[in-house]
């Protein structure tokens, strides 16, 4: 936003400078740095958490492909690679290059209160994306955008009590494993909440353990792997945190010998719907998955365009999102005295899926 101002400035003084010498000369060149097609470029510093599954990525792309040189943006990214310190030194980073904004996806939710002050002395709006922030001073930043990742945990538990209720099994032992994320991320703190109060709700369902499984691949299926020598056959539902971690999960269970799906020795269930985990419930290998929208690129944008115009934007803005199911057992869910549909999965569905 500097820039820009200078640029504009340095504009006037031209023009008036050439209107002062009587000049009758048209420019024909551009006459600042700062623009593009006689569009101001707005400077966008983004430090992502990192690349650790398949909805990371595509929250990636939709961010990369919104704020491009050909919609009137100039994006700085950062990857963090899922730690911290790499996070506040691209926002440090970010702040001695003068950005107009900062957009940040958070690793964990504490632990920024004196770099997000630094950004606000120095006059630079920060958007949070995706995790939420836990901060003494909420004027620290600007806005907040994402998923209710403890509505979420609440939809999964929901659905997991109507499925068994509608299968005659809800008087049934049931023991559950949880593959929470990153510890102390706003998903794994949601998600893992949503579990733990509906275990607390029923006297015969069992959390048998819990332990991150970091939202990836591999260390799901290591976290499973250690589970099943632990556990065996008594685990009946495995709550997985995210896709790749069910990705994982499911890879370990059928290694073992065991089946996954509503007819088999395991109910696996997940979070996200990337197309890869939305691919493994239409087979039933994932039985039940809730949501997470991964494309926040244009809800960051309309934000920066009203912030642009002198509007005041939401502080916080929750994403709606949708639950899917392999079977159509249960159709719908009461939560808090909202009802929430539940969708079975077709293979038109997931046609169209965008991520």
């Amino acid at each position: 936003m500097k820039k820009r101002i200078l640029a504009l400035v340095m504009t006037a003084l031209m023009v008036l400078s050439l209107a002062a010498c009587g000049s009758n000369t048209k420019q024909t060149s551009n006459d600042t740095a700062s623009t593009k097609g006689g569009k101001d470029v707005i400077t966008v510093g983004f430090s992502q958490v990192g690349a650790e599954s398949d909805w990371r990525t595509a929250n990636t792309e939709s961010m990369k492909s919104t704020f491009s040189e050909a919609n009137g943006y100039e994006l700085i990214f950062d990857d963090a690679q899922q730690k911290q310190e790499n996070q506040i030194a691209a926002i440090r980073n970010f702040i001695q290059q003068e950005v107009d904004y900062i957009v940040l996806a958070p690793v964990t939710e504490t632990g920024w209160d004196t770099v997000l002050k630094e950004a606000k002395d120095a006059g630079i709006p920060v958007i949070i994306v995706d995790r939420m922030v836990d901060v003494s001073d909420d004027s620290l930043y600007t806005a907040w955008v994402g998923s209710n990742f403890e509505l979420e945990g609440k939809k999964s538990a929901a659905w997991l009590d109507a499925y068994l209720k509608a299968a005659g099994k809800d008087k049934d032992e049931v023991n559950i494993v949880d593959i929470q994320g990153t510890i102390g991320a706003s998903a794994q703190i949601g998600r893992t909440k949503g579990l733990e109060d509906a275990v607390a709700a029923h006297s015969n369902w069992k959390l048998l353990s819990k332990t991150s499984g970091e939202f990836t691949q591999a260390k799901g299926q290591e976290v499973m792997e250690s589970m099943l020598k632990q556990f065996g056959d008594k685990i009946d539902v495995v709550y997985c945190e995210n896709d790749n971690e069910a990705f994982g999960a499911i890879d370990a269970i059928e290694a073992a010998g065991y089946k996954v799906g509503l007819d088999g020795d395991m109910i696996v269930m997940s979070f996200d719907c990337t197309k890869a985990g939305l691919t493994d419930t239409l087979s039933g290998k994932i039985s039940q998955n809730t949501e997470c929208n991964p494309l926040h690129g244009p809800r960051v944008e309309e934000i920066i365009k009203s912030l642009e115009s002198g509007q005041t934007v939401d502080k916080k803005k929750y994403v709606d999102e949708v639950i899917f199911s392999f079977d159509d057992s249960v159709k719908s869910l009461s939560i808090d005295g909202t009802d929430y549909p539940v969708t079975k999965l077709t293979q038109e569905i997931l046609d169209k899926r965008a991520y």
